[in-house]
């Protein structure tokens, strides 16, 4: 094989004209309007951070990737500061930056992104305030507006519109229903505001339900179960990626739509609360939904690949796909773009022990740590290269269009409509 580089796929060429450049937030003057923080990369951050795949692989997955609706259930489109001292500022100013360079490299065509609102924290001394929540959502839209490679999507048809144009589409969400407190009219302030997925839980429990962080699960309360019934109304999926199990099961019961693990994996591969026991894996795809297998690192390790890595998390997506079938799995990376681990040091313990550091399980077999995930560091690499996983591994290329997006699409389009 040569060691030339190869020519970058048509999709990647057309993208890169898109996106000319765009740096966020540049209509406005950095040190006047906005605090400049030195950011990472958006391409390189780690060097030969994956694999180097065959020719023939390379060449499959290329034509594949401009076939076919490529969709990550759930990453961060987030460029992080160079320094992680610097994280806890970066995050107080409400303008995180979106990677646009990175965007444009990775091949999908669909993120679901998870954005900031973890973490967000601008006005407010912790987590999921209202008011935040609300000015991320809506400064990451006003950052959008003002580039071309980007376009928030709230249908099929508009993802499907963006990918004809080139463009790269992106579906707002929230990992927790925390901000809306007690009022379930903010549900339909959040599906205005373009959200079309959301987290009924975010580990701490909230008054919808219980979270995977806290112990005692009496499923969801009455204000989560009216939640539940209001998002199947307007057309928001319901994510049960953080909650406790007995609130997953409970939700999956009680949806009249399919519920989701947008990113996670077996626990039966890693005995962890952040991963997913085979029942709730089961009541999920009974309602037609389906599990996205995550990639932050120490979450998706696996005793035959204890250093987690690309065929850690490729065990978990077979794992599933054994359990359920592969139409009812999914990739949700759960990457972005900078040092993945020194970012939960800085903020886990916001939101209690979630088991994101593998390290705070006990009971675990022996594993590594990691400063980051061989394969998966980043959204620009991570769908790629399960994708071609898959093609190395002898899948047909019906099956990895199951997984690399069709069984997410065929959520979308029970509850969005076509």
């Amino acid at each position: 094989m040569s060691n030339s580089p190869r020519p970058l796929p048509r999709k990647t060429r057309a993208r890169l004209d898109l996106w000319r450049s765009y740096r966020s937030y540049q209509y406005l003057e950095a040190g006047r309007d906005f605090r400049a923080f030195d950011l990472v990369p958006a391409l390189g951050r780690v060097a030969d951070s994956g694999p180097v795949w065959s020719e023939s692989v390379e060449t499959r997955a290329r034509a594949f990737e401009e076939e076919h609706l490529v969709i990550s259930a759930h990453d961060h489109l987030s460029l992080r500061p160079a320094d992680p001292s610097d994280f806890a500022a970066y995050r107080r100013q409400g303008r995180e930056s979106i990677p646009y360079e990175g965007i444009a490299h990775s091949g999908v065509d669909l993120f679901f992104d998870g954005g900031p609102a973890a973490v967000s924290m601008i006005r407010s001394h912790t987590s999921w305030d209202w008011d935040d929540a609300v000015s991320d959502l809506a400064m990451r839209r006003a950052d959008i507006t003002h580039q071309q490679l980007v376009a928030v999507v709230t249908t099929l048809e508009e993802a499907r519109r963006a990918r004809a144009e080139d463009r790269v589409g992106v579906v707002l969400t929230l990992e927790s229903a925390s901000p809306i407190g007690n009022d379930l009219d903010r549900l339909d302030l959040l599906y205005g505001l373009g959200v079309r997925l959301l987290g009924l839980v975010y580990s701490e429990s909230n008054q919808l339900g219980s979270g995977l962080a806290d112990t005692g699960d009496a499923g969801l309360t009455a204000l989560g179960r009216h939640a539940l019934r209001r998002m199947n109304d307007l057309g928001i999926i319901v994510d049960v990626s953080h909650t406790g199990d007995a609130t997953a099961l409970d939700a999956a019961r009680r949806s009249s739509a399919p519920v989701v693990i947008t990113h996670a994996g077996s626990r039966a591969l890693w005995p962890t609360a952040r991963m997913k026991p085979d029942e709730v894996i089961r009541a999920c795809a009974d309602t037609g939904g389906f599990i996205g297998v995550e990639a932050a690192p120490h979450t998706t390790i696996t005793a035959r690949h204890p250093r987690h890595c690309l065929d850690s998390v490729m065990e978990h997506v077979e794992r599933c796909v054994e359990l359920v079938g592969i139409d009812h799995v999914a990739f949700g990376p759960d990457t972005n773009f900078g040092d993945h681990t020194a970012w939960h040091r800085t903020f886990a313990p916001l939101f209690g022990k979630d088991d994101k550091d593998a390290s705070a399980s006990s009971g675990l077999p022996t594993h590594e740590r990691v400063e980051y995930v061989h394969g998966c560091e980043n959204p620009a690499e991570a769908v790629g290269n399960m994708i071609r996983w898959l093609f190395d591994h002898g899948y047909s290329e019906e099956d990895v269009a199951k997984l690399a997006g069709g069984n997410v699409r065929r959520v979308a389009a029970t509850v969005w409509g076509s």
